[in-house]
Order: C-alpha cells, then structure tokens, then sequence
C-alpha cells in the first residue's frame, strides 16, 4: 500500500485501521471487565475457593503487566501490524481454551496465556494509529479510539452479566473469538506495515522474566498467606520475590538497552506521579475485583444486575473525562490529583453500606457517583502529567511504564487486600462473612487513596503540565544545563556537512508497506510532531549524534526543516533506545479514556 504513511482518516484506509485498531483492543477491554462479574459463577461451577477467584484475575494481570514493555519493543523491531495480528490470534487462542477449562487449574493457566497476548496487541493498538494516520487527523483518531474504549468499558459488566445469566460463564471468553475472526483479516488486508528501523540490539528478555517472576513469586505468597500463614511455603517465595525484584533493578541499570530504562525515574515529577498511579489503581483494582462478588453473594443480585450496577463509574468516565482533561491544563494537576482520590475514597467508604437488603437507589448509588465523579477529576489528569513529566521522545516509554504500574498495582491489590480483611477461602460463599470482611476492605482502599492524595500534594506541582519535559534528567556526566556538548546535535538537527539524513517525524513519516525506496536526503515535510527515530528506509545515521533534551531549532541549518540547532534547554544525554516513543503505545492507564497530546 505506497503512500500510507500519512493516511487520513477520511479515506477508507484510515477508517479501516481505526476499526481494526478498536476491534482488537476492545477484546482486551472486555475481558478486564466481564470477568469480573462472572467470577462467583465460575467458583461455584468449578467448586474453586476465594484463592482460586484471586488467580483468575491476577494469573491475566501477571503476564500482562510482566510483558507490556517488551510487546511494544517487538513490534517496533519486526513490524507494528505483524505483532498485533499475532497477539489478536494467541488472544482469541487462548480465551478459547478458557471456556473450555475443566478445571482451575487449566483455567488459571490460560488466562497467564492470555496475558501474553494481550501484553502483544495492546502496545500495537495505538502505535499503529500513530505511525499511519496523518498528523492532523492523528488526535482525531485517539478520540474515535478512546470513545469506543469508554464505550466497551460501559457495556462490558452489562454484556458480562448477561452472558453469565444466559448461555453461561464461558461464553465471556468465547466472545473474544469472533472478534478476532473479524479483525485479523481485516488488519491483513486493510492496515500497512510500519516499524523502527533504527531497532536494534538484543531484547531485555532477562529483564523481563525477573520482573514477571517477582510479581508472580510475591503475588503467590500474598494469596496464599490466609491458608498456610507464615510458613515456608509462604515466606520462601516472598523473599525470592523481593530478591528477584533487587535483581531486576541491578539488570536494568547495567543494561545498555533495557526494558525499563531507569534514567527516566530522574525525573522527579514522574517518579512522583507513578507513586500516586500505585496508590490508586491498586485502590481501584481491590475494588472492582470485591465489590462485583459482594453485590452478587451478599446484596442478592444477579450477575446482570452487579454488572448494571457499576454502570455509573463508566458512564461519568464517558461522558466527562474530556472537560476534565481541559480543567487540569487549566488549574494544573496538583488538585485534581489530590482532591479526585479523596473523592473516590469517599466513595469507597460509602459502599460499606452494600449490605444485606441495601437498596440500590439509597446504600450503593451514592457511593458509586461519588467514586466516578473522583475518577473524573483525577485519571484524565493524571495521564496528562505523566506524559508531560518527561521528554516528548520518551512519552510512548513514560506511558508504557505507567500503565505497567498501574496493573502490576491492580495485580498486587487483589492478592494482599484479602488477606488484610480477613477473607478466608470460603468467604464468598457465606453472605455474613463476605459482608463482614468487605466493610473492613473499604477503609483499607480508601486508606491507600488518601496516601496518594498526599502523596500528590506534596509532590506534583501546579505547573507541571507547562514545564513538560525540563526534570527529564541528564546521563552524562558533567554535563551543565544549557550546554551542547562537543560533538552533540540536538534532537531533529542536522549537523552541518552531513547529507542524506532524512529525519521523518513518527507517524507524519512513518515508513509503511510499500513507502521504501524513499529517496535519502529528502525532507520530512508535512510531519509533525513525533520523535526522529522513525526514519525513511535507506537514509544515513550519523554516528555519534546525540539527543539532548530541549534542543531547539534555528533556520539556516541543512536537514528536516532546513533547521540548525544553536543550543538546548537541559542536560544532554545519550540517545534514546529506539522504541522509545512507541515502546508501549498504550496512552493511559485501563480505566482512562485516554488523554494524550497530538503528537505526543
């Protein structure tokens, strides 16, 4: 397909790929939250107990989290569409044998199976978008995909409920099969090819075991605790799981390409804003992961009904998050990032009166728009500062490990928030007991929020949406701000005397099926806002050229632009691994909307 590197959404090309694109990301999307509401059926059918639930979700969770940064790094080297076909098969593969379980234990081991599938389409989803669609249309297009992402998010517990009630628990995973069937051959035959040439060297494949193997070693001793309390088999994978997590650190900071490159921590806004992003979303996964079982066994309700329930928090997502986006880049994100988890710890704590014989309108509404207007104010905000904590070149990258917190904090919340209540493996299946426990879970979720609003108030600052980008700290030594070292050209800028580099701004540029042969030397015109690793097949790199944060541009320079660089704003440091901008490719955290900068 010549020419599809800048394709514009009104042709049918563009609106193919945005289908695709929605198509393949909402399998992910609806199986985070209809399993949910199916999990008191499947432990009933399958006689499992309460550890069994926990494993559903966080086996999923695990491989997904442990994973996500390296799916986007494998599509950036060998081909955006190709690694997300794959991961729409092994998806729908996977969610097949889920159905089909007969017992826990191939249940548990397939929804791990599916994790992996989703750690590789969910990075390629918006990559793809980014590195096909044309610039101007590009925001317009993570509008249609974030909508119909808010509007899967809305249906999905209704659609869940309805399953579990009618043909059975395991339709929830079948549904993902035609869904693929419909969007892999659409994306063969619709979407182009579009990769990073500059991807090289060797993936962090250790680094990514560690990390997968510590959050699994650590998940395991916490849901296991409330069985064998502190016995061997408890404490022996804990401290393995913490040691592997030191070793994972210590891999990663010698690497020369690493999965988690830990210079982006130096800035302190990121750190900061990630440390709030634990809080919350391990708030928020404890949650929904209780409250959908607590509506079941202990309220009464149907699994439809527990899934309509939750409709409000998705709906306010839906239809607000976009003015709150604007009212954070108005006000700063400071107070949205303390006052939005205050709220949703309000709301937490008013969901204690779910008990037996609530009544909807009066014991579980409130507390379910108090939450939603607090997921409001605060995730859209929140999303908008993480990517404006760092470099432009490094915001796939920043959004890539935030949303990776924010599942690994999920995953950790569903195995520890049990054990603080007091749940013991039969829990669920008494009303009183569950109700019991679960007015002891609240106060701890809502606990968890207020340490982020603290932690946000203390640490975000009210302009960090206008200084995107100045903490991004420098690697080399030495290096002052302001300066230029020898030898260093900012990013975008050619250096005097050097022809035939042809920086193409990602996505505007990307290089597609049919694209090569690009002649060398020629200007990227026309794009716009994107990182200048995606280059034209063919064009030269210039050996020892290196980025520095917040270089700018002068005319009368040959190159893009015909822009030389006089100086930069910041440290310099050394380039940027290759799949930097699109590591990830996820713009937000699961329960965004998605708020994220043409461009960025």
């Amino acid at each position: 397909m010549p020419g599809m590197a800048g394709v514009r959404l009104s042709a049918p090309a563009g609106r193919w790929l945005v289908f695709t694109t929605v198509l393949g990301s909402a399998m992910a999307l609806l199986d985070s939250t209809v399993v949910n509401v199916a999990l008191p059926r499947i432990g009933l059918d399958l006689g499992a107990d309460l550890p069994v639930l926990q494993w559903t979700v966080n086996a999923y969770m695990l491989t997904l989290a442990g994973l996500i940064l390296l799916g986007g790094a494998l599509g950036d080297r060998f081909g955006r569409r190709r690694v997300f076909v794959i991961g729409v098969i092994w998806f729908a593969l996977a969610s097949l044998a889920c159905g089909l379980a007969p017992n826990a234990g191939v249940l548990i081991a397939a929804r791990a199976l599916q994790g992996i599938g989703g750690a590789l389409l969910t990075p390629g989803s918006l990559a793809l978008i980014q590195s096909v669609i044309h610039p101007d249309d590009r925001a317009r297009a993570i509008g249609l995909w974030s909508g119909f992402g808010g509007v899967g998010a809305a249906i999905g517990p209704f659609l869940g409920g309805w399953l579990v009630d009618g043909p059975g628990w395991r339709w929830v995973f079948w549904l993902n099969v035609p869904l693929a069937a419909v969007c892999v051959p659409v994306a063969l035959r619709h979407v182009p090819e579009t990769s990073d040439p500059e991807a090289h060297g060797r993936f962090d494949v250790v680094g990514a075991a560690l990390g997968a193997a510590a959050l699994g070693l650590v998940t395991y001793a916490l849901i296991a605790a409330p069985q064998k309390g502190a016995s061997p088999a408890v404490v022996v994978p804990a401290v393995a799981g913490l040691a592997l997590g030191v070793a994972f650190v210590a891999v990663e900071k010698r690497r020369s390409e690493p999965m988690l490159p830990l210079s982006i921590f130096a800035s302190r806004q990121f750190s900061a804003v990630n440390a709030v992003t634990l809080c919350v979303y391990a708030a928020f996964g404890g949650f929904f992961f209780l409250s959908v079982i607590n509506l079941q066994v202990v309220v009464g309700y149907s699994a439809l009904a527990a899934g309509t329930a939750l409709l409000p928090t998705t709906t306010l997502m839906l239809l607000l998050s976009a003015r709150s986006g604007e009212l954070g880049k108005r006000i700063g994100p400071r107070i949205p990032l303390t006052v939005g988890p205050l709220l949703c710890a309000a709301g937490m704590l008013l969901m204690t009166r779910a008990g037996v014989g609530a009544v909807y309108w009066r014991d579980i509404l409130p507390g379910l728009v108090v939450l939603g207007a607090g997921m409001v104010v605060l995730v859209a905000p929140l999303t908008a500062t993480v990517l404006a904590s760092v470099d432009v070149g490094r915001a796939g990258l920043a959004s890539g490990v935030n949303n990776a917190a924010a599942r690994a904090a999920g995953l950790v919340a569903v195995a520890a928030l049990p054990l603080l209540a007091g749940m013991g493996p039969e829990a669920y299946r008494s009303a009183d007991a569950f109700a019991h426990t679960f007015r002891r879970a609240m106060p701890i979720c809502a606990g968890v929020l207020v340490l982020g609003a603290v932690v946000a108030w203390r640490t975000v600052r009210s302009d960090a949406l206008e200084r995107a980008g100045t903490e991004a700290g420098g690697e080399g030594e030495g290096a002052e701000a302001g300066a230029v070292p020898e030898g260093a050209v900012p990013e975008g800028a050619v250096p005097e005397g050097a022809e035939g580099v042809a920086p193409v701004e990602r996505a505007g540029g990307a290089e597609s099926a049919g694209a090569e042969g690009a002649a060398e030397g020629a200007g990227a015109e026309g794009a716009g806002g994107a990182a200048p690793s995606e280059r034209v097949k063919g064009a030269k790199r210039v050996k020892g050229a290196k980025r520095v944060k917040g270089a700018k541009r002068v005319k009368g320079a040959k190159g893009a632009k015909g822009a030389k660089a006089k100086g930069a704003e910041g440290a310099a440091r050394p380039p940027c691994r290759p799949e930097c901008v699109y590591h990830c490719g996820v713009s937000a955290p699961p329960l965004d909307p998605g708020d994220r900068r043409p461009g960025a």
